[in-house]
């Protein structure tokens, strides 16, 4: 019996984690044909750029169906309006305390320092600044130019809108509606065939990065983690306490972290926000919260509430800005970092596949050269299994957050502890 069940604890951790193990093997594969290939590596540089490709082909219908279906799909009523203004007011709220920690920690601690890297394109970074440039950022002057990697905050914009559109239109934008969602998951499925090629095109990488620039490059994802680990953990234990104090004062602390450890447990296990639901709900249920909020906001928030994705976005873009020797410090450079983790954490990961379109999104809109894309995806893949504990965890505080926001202060009156 006993060795049934471990037998099975193990195929579920095989299941959840397979893939991510898949992975790191083909990058530490790739790292040591770099290293025993040296310059030669780079010929292995084809097979990488075909992974590449293959992603950003499929990057703008990906983010255009998947955001403009979910838009399309919402439901009204005055009651759900005012859940979702509070669910979206935490979640901002939450996400921006998780950007600044990483923003505060990457400035006392730089991850990539001693590392640079010559790409061809990397002259033509940029970074926004000007009202000028963001205004290109979130707008594009021709239909033909939304369909770009290079206007994603554009596209974005427009999906949401051509979703609203059809939500407003009801039954004469159902058929729509039909199309959309059935078009999200035909991309869907697009991404996870290309994600089959996704070890041999990260090992080809890998050789090529490793092989022409040094194993110095290894040494900064080390730094890079002994940076990320501790500080999610001081976010997981000081910031989630804090809110829960916010929501309940004593009361909700203690609530909270009786019930929490579960969920938690699970979303560290199983690699999945959205394995972690259930579990999730019969905690925000034992702690008192409505059942109205707990039901709408835990299930969304699995797609689009990542203070873990939040914190690893900001590393990722302080870990280029060092490969690339560029500055990262002034508030402009650092405002925009926390509002692209923002954008990372909340509207992209509700994308299948939403890690590697945030990936994709930092280097859009600073103008990073392609290549770069390889080098922060293995921090999205080291990263993973705290970032999804804190994402699935935030989501179960800020419906208490949510329900002291609109039943007051007197919300947890009753309920034992």
């Amino acid at each position: 019996m006993d060795g049934r069940l471990k037998g099975k604890k193990t195929s579920t951790f095989f299941k959840s984690y397979g893939f991510t193990l898949l992975l790191i093997l083909s990058i530490l594969v790739g790292s040591g044909l770099g290293i025993l290939l040296k310059k030669d590596a780079a010929l292995l540089k084809p097979l990488g750029d075909i992974f590449l490709n293959l992603l950003f082909t499929a990057l703008v219908p990906l983010v255009f169906f998947s955001i403009a279906s979910a838009v399309a799909g919402m439901s009204n009523g005055r009651r759900l309006g005012k859940i979702l203004s509070a669910m979206l007011a935490v979640f901002i709220l939450t996400g921006t305390a998780a950007s600044v920690l990483m923003v505060i920690g990457v400035s006392i601690y730089p991850p990539a320092t001693g590392v640079h890297i010559e790409l061809q394109s990397a002259g033509d970074i940029q970074q926004l600044k000007t009202s000028e440039q963001i205004v290109k950022a979130f707008t594009a002057n021709d239909f033909n130019e939304i369909l770009s990697k290079k206007n994603m905050l554009a596209l974005i914009l427009f999906s949401i809108l051509v979703g609203l559109a059809t939500s407003s239109l009801k039954e004469r934008g159902r058929a729509f509606a039909d199309f959309l969602t059935s078009a999200s998951d035909v991309m869907m499925k697009v991404i996870s065939f290309i994600m089959y090629y996704a070890p041999v095109g990260l090992c080809a990488y890998f050789a090529y990065l490793t092989g022409v620039f040094g194993p110095d490059l290894l040494g900064s994802y080390f730094r890079a983690m002994s940076l990320y680990y501790p500080l999610t953990i001081f976010y997981f234990f000081t910031g989630f306490t804090i809110y829960a104090y916010l929501a309940g004062k004593g009361r909700g602390v203690r609530t909270f972290w009786k019930n929490i450890i579960p969920p938690a447990l699970t979303a560290l296990a199983t690699g999945s926000s959205v394995a972690t639901i259930p579990s999730n709900l019969e905690a925000a249920n034992r702690s008192g919260v409505p059942k109205d909020i707990s039901e709408l906001i835990i299930p969304i928030g699995a797609t689009i509430h990542m203070d873990g994705s939040c914190l690893a976005a900001v590393l990722k873009i302080a870990f280029l800005f060092g490969i690339f020797q560029m500055d990262f410090s002034g508030p402009g450079t650092l405002l925009t970092a926390v509002g692209i983790a923002l954008l990372s954490g909340t509207v992209m990961s509700g994308i299948p596949g939403g890690g590697f379109i945030g990936e994709l999104l930092i280097i859009s809109l600073y103008g990073f050269p392609l290549e770069a894309f390889p080098i922060i995806s293995m921090i999205g893949v080291l990263v993973d299994p705290p970032a999804t504990m804190v994402n699935a965890t935030g989501d179960n505080v800020c419906s208490m957050i949510a329900a002291r926001i609109l039943g007051g202060k007197n919300w947890m009156k009753g309920i034992d502890i």
